[in-house]
């Protein structure tokens, strides 16, 4: 046989079927899959979101009516119809009864973790502010019952009857002596004159007249240093005595027995302390709240449990711009002298109650989140859920604050660990228009470094480098979440703080911790 024609194809054994044949089936049964995936992934695809063409018409879950249909990205749009946003995605229907959930812009969180972080809500309830302005203070003389001895003549002290400063005198007590040729010359022209219009005859009138004018103008120079009629009447003294014009204290003593004074020369400055003044450096945003006419309790340490009750009578035109104070000054009456000049003073001023006595819807102090920019607190919304919301505050009390816009009464806000949910809603409403990205775990930055001053509503911070914002080691300016954050902490201290971005440019803490 000729090895150059084909061999013909070899029988296939019995009951075997061919390779071709095997091939063909593993082909149909293949094809037959794609095509049923594809039917079933378009039916899905129907049924679900659709990209382009006809929005999809919702069917509403049994017993729930379908309200409207909202953005699928998380913008603040609805549509009562069917409707497709920018990208070509179908907007989601919502249902009776999903309205919260649909507008929540605030963040999920588990119940552990809302144990962990230490969130703790109140309810917005209605009650009458109570508050007393309370501000630190010091004890001052009354500027009105100060008195200064000053001889209108030259002469010399002979002798001194009080010499120490502090020393207590009554009025018209003795003070010292002083010898002044001036005040010997008027005195015994004085006398001349006096004898001379004594000794006049009545045939010359004239001449009588004169030396009566001329007595009367002696006696008027004798009055104006101080030395009474009587006493110059009685003939020519060689000393003079001065004596206190009040009851008080000595405050300030410049007279020396021997030394020789000009006119004018402060000897002595004697002090009425039966009364005092107390000025008291008021907060600037509680000045509103104190007036002329006021009343206010006064305590001392040096009289603890005592309380000293004075009356506002002055409120001063001026701020101390380093302190953002005003002060404000205080009368009342110093019985057997317990209050002494210069004594620290704590002012607890009478303030009414809430806005025209009524009650007020309010909230902890410490819920509201006060950036310097906005106000905020953060709702719960239920299971998990929270949001913050911008609020306007009215009148602040010891610890509560008035509500006056942004959550209704009957809500309940956070009142401890607020800042850090707020810190996530912030986050997440930023990412919000990244299709539903998931909120990082750590919203916010860690650093350490040394608090160098607080300034109002700010903090300097010298911090090391922050690796999270690839930041080198400098110093800035930082907004604390709540004020209550920096309490009890004094610039210099070491500290390990944690911060987020609320907007562009504004760096916020929410946690700070002191290092050892």
């Amino acid at each position: 046989m000729n090895s150059n024609y084909p061999h013909p194809p070899a029988p296939a054994h019995a009951g075997e079927p061919s390779s071709s044949l095997r091939s063909k089936s593993w082909f149909a049964i293949l094809a037959v899959a794609v095509m049923l995936a594809t039917a079933a992934g378009y039916w899905l695809g129907r049924a679900k979101v659709s990209h382009g063409g006809t929005p999809t018409q919702a069917t509403a879950p049994a017993g729930k009516k379908l309200l409207y249909y909202r953005n699928p990205m998380g913008q603040p749009d609805t549509s009562p119809v069917p409707k497709k946003d920018p990208m070509g995605m179908d907007y989601i229907p919502v249902y009776e009864g999903e309205e919260s959930a649909a507008s929540d812009s605030g963040v999920k969180v588990s119940a552990d973790k809302v144990q962990k972080s230490g969130v703790k809500t109140v309810v917005v309830e209605r009650r009458v502010i109570d508050r007393a302005v309370r501000a630190s203070g010091r004890v001052d003389i009354d500027e009105r019952r100060v008195f200064t001895v000053a001889p209108k003549f030259e002469g010399w002290i002979e002798r001194l009857y009080v010499n120490v400063t502090g020393q207590p005198v009554g009025r018209d007590q003795p003070l010292f002596e002083v010898y002044s040729p001036e005040l010997i010359s008027a005195q015994r022209e004085y006398a001349l004159a006096a004898k001379a219009a004594a000794e006049s005859t009545p045939e010359s009138p004239d001449s009588r007249k004169a030396m009566q004018q001329l007595a009367e103008a002696s006696l008027a120079r004798l009055a104006n240093w101080n030395v009474d009629a009587e006493s110059a009447k009685n003939g020519v003294s060689r000393t003079l005595t001065f004596r206190s014009p009040i009851a008080g204290v000595v405050i300030e003593k410049k007279a020396v027995q021997g030394m020789r004074f000009l006119p004018g020369d402060a000897l002595y400055q004697i002090a009425d302390i039966s009364a005092v003044w107390v000025i008291a450096d008021v907060p600037e945003q509680d000045i509103a709240l104190v007036g002329k006419g006021g009343k206010a309790g006064i305590r001392v340490d040096a009289w603890p449990g005592r309380r000293f009750d004075a009356t506002v009578a002055y409120v001063y035109p001026t701020l101390n711009a380093q302190t953002r104070t005003v002060p404000v000054r205080l009368e009342l009456a110093n019985p057997g002298g317990l209050l002494k000049p210069g004594m620290y003073a704590q002012v607890e001023f009478a303030v009414g109650g809430g806005p025209l006595g009524r009650a007020v819807p309010t909230v902890p102090a410490a819920a509201v989140i006060d950036s310097g920019v906005r106000k905020v607190v953060v709702v719960e919304l239920g299971d998990g859920r929270f949001e913050s919301r911008e609020v306007k505050t009215g009148a602040r009390g010891d610890d509560v604050v008035e509500i006056l816009d942004g959550v209704r009464e009957g809500e309940r806000v956070v009142a401890s660990g607020n800042f850090l949910i707020d810190s996530e809603s912030n986050l997440k409403a930023a990412l919000g228009g990244l299709g539903g990205m998931a909120t990082p775990k750590e919203a916010g930055h860690r650093a350490v470094g040394t608090l160098d001053a607080i300034d109002g509503d700010s903090v300097t911070i010298s911090h090391e480098p922050i690796a999270s914002l690839k930041w080198p080691k400098m110093t800035m300016d930082f907004v604390p979440a709540n004020a209550a954050l920096f309490a009890g902490i004094k610039p210099g201290t070491a500290i390990a703080f944690e911060f987020v971005e609320r907007k562009p440019g504004e760096w916020v803490i929410t946690k700070i911790d002191k290092r050892n």
